[in-house]
């Protein structure tokens, strides 16, 4: 989803009513759900496989940098 994409939805919602919006609320629910979910995985493979710890060593490096 896109910065245009996200503007859509947010005023598809503005302009919903009730049933409409509670829809659109639950599919935005359902989402972060579904995307917590693949970010946790994604966090236990990279555990795994040491790739946290290269990825921590490139944040701390980036906000020395800053």
């Amino acid at each position: 989803m896109d910065d245009n994409d996200k503007k859509e939805f947010i005023e598809e919602f503005r302009k919903a009513d009730g049933p409409k919006r509670l829809d659109l609320w639950d599919f935005a629910l359902s989402q972060q759900v579904l995307w917590e979910g693949i970010i946790t995985d994604l966090q236990v493979v990279a555990h795994k496989q040491g790739v946290d710890k290269d990825l921590d060593k490139l944040i701390e490096d980036d906000l020395k940098d800053a």
